[in-house]
């Protein structure tokens, strides 16, 4: 609510009515629809942007009003806050656009996407639970599951290879596993989880589903396939420009009002808090995120191609021959391609150092940095970098080989002016 100069009282924040439905029913289905559907507010002075609510703390009018809050009778439903660790103005709105984007009643953002992940599990888990996970993982992820849980939390996990269906089965004990946890699309190795069937066995098994989806917004909603909870790390491709730290929960309300519960719930009590200047960062974002996604897919897909037919061993599910480009075809949303991040195999570290140094240093093509989802390219050697938490077996397991160069292919310059960057880098690596 806002307060009201004149009349020296609160008043509702001004919000648009609701749009008319133009689309189809079968274009809801689409991301781009559903955010276009999420009911704008103005800002306080009648700004197309919504305010920025900078203020941690609320004003009530009655003291009454103070105490329904916290016993849960008043909430930001009813644009009653409290304090923004709790929730804030500002971050519920950037909430709504992300519930619309992967189609969920609810999301919550946090901090990192870091934050979103282990809060998530605290949340599901308790001292002796057991997760299945994916072998192959963001490192950060790994470590907390294979690490810090085990030692702080009593908290086991289980890896498995999500493409032995048969493996994730036998992994999974009712009564005891909570959660099955893996990535729509394997960081760094691009293999694609068939989430339908997974999400399908662990129900059968009271089993929580919740996916990592931040290599492919817009391409694939897990949730619409049968997931639980989507995970995104905001700062990749939802940003797009490599300036914020971001993450978010997506799910059922019941699940994101039992994490922000005063006793219980882990956003609340570890405090994973997003700024409100970065919510409404992000929140300007989001609206163009669908037609960045294509060109970052476009882009790739033509690199993947043509780099393939040179003869390098390419990675990328776009392509025909890759084993998961069936089943993303399948699972994907129509019209969003195939993702914004390839793979090249060039077998030892020294090959990989050698290609990257004359792409960022000789041919100006791309930058030597971890990450992805920014306007520029962005390549390193993922088991020296971002897989680093991994030993030797974890790696091989995970099909990490040592020369494995991870690529976020941007959208910046000519389409051909890039490519050109990258072929001379390549010719001159004698490829």
């Amino acid at each position: 609510m806002l307060w009201d100069v004149k009349n020296k009282k609160l008043k509702p924040t001004a919000r648009l009515p609701p749009l008319p439905v133009t689309w189809r029913p079968e274009e809801e289905e689409d991301p781009a629809a559903s955010l276009a559907a999420v009911r704008p507010e103005f800002g306080e002075h009648g700004g197309v942007n919504l305010s920025i609510e900078n203020s941690i703390s609320f004003t009530v009018m009655e003291a009454e009003t103070m105490r329904k809050m916290f016993e849960g009778e008043l909430g930001p439903e009813q644009d009653c806050f409290i304090y923004s660790r709790h929730f804030n103005p500002t971050v519920m709105a950037l909430g709504r656009q992300m519930a619309a984007l992967e189609g969920t009643e609810a999301a919550y953002c946090t901090s990192s996407g870091m934050a979103a992940v282990s809060s998530v599990l605290l949340q599901l888990l308790s001292s002796g639970g057991h997760i299945v996970a994916s072998r192959t993982l963001y490192g950060g992820t790994h470590a907390l599951l294979s690490h810090f849980l085990p030692r702080v939390c009593n908290i086991t996990t289980s890896f498995v290879d999500v493409k032995d269906h048969a493996m994730v089965r036998d992994a999974m004990v009712k009564g005891k596993t909570k959660v099955l946890y893996f990535e729509t699309v394997a960081n760094p190795t691009l293999t694609v989880a068939n989430i339908p069937e997974l999400s399908r066995m662990a129900h059968e098994k009271g089993v929580t589903v919740v996916v990592d989806n931040t290599f492919s917004p817009m391409i694939i909603s897990p949730t619409r396939l049968g997931a639980d909870v989507v995970v995104h790390s905001c700062s990749k491709f939802i940003s797009g420009g490599a300036d914020i730290i971001a993450g978010a929960v997506c799910g059922k309300k019941k699940l994101v009002n039992s994490m922000m519960d005063l006793h219980q719930g882990t956003l609340m009590l570890l405090g994973p808090t997003m700024n409100a200047k970065v919510a409404s960062e992000l929140s300007q974002r989001v609206p163009h995120l669908a037609l960045r996604m294509k060109e970052h897919s476009h882009r790739t897909l033509v690199f993947a191609q043509r780099m393939k037919n040179l003869g390098l061993k390419v990675i990328y599910p776009g392509l025909k021959d890759h084993p998961d480009h069936h089943l993303l075809s399948s699972i994907a949303n129509k019209d969003y391609g195939y993702g914004g991040v390839l793979c090249i195999d060039m077998g030892t570290e020294e090959r990989a150092n050698r290609l990257m140094n004359l792409l960022q240093n000789h041919t100006h093509f791309g930058f030597l940095a971890v990450s992805l989802g920014y306007f520029e390219t962005l390549i390193s050697c993922s088991g020296s970098s971002t897989s680093s938490e991994m030993n030797v077996e974890e790696k091989e397991l995970a099909g990490i080989s040592p020369g494995l160069i991870r690529m976020s292919v941007a959208y910046v310059g000519t389409l051909e002016q890039k490519w050109s960057q990258l072929e001379k880098a390549l010719l001159k690596l004698n490829i």
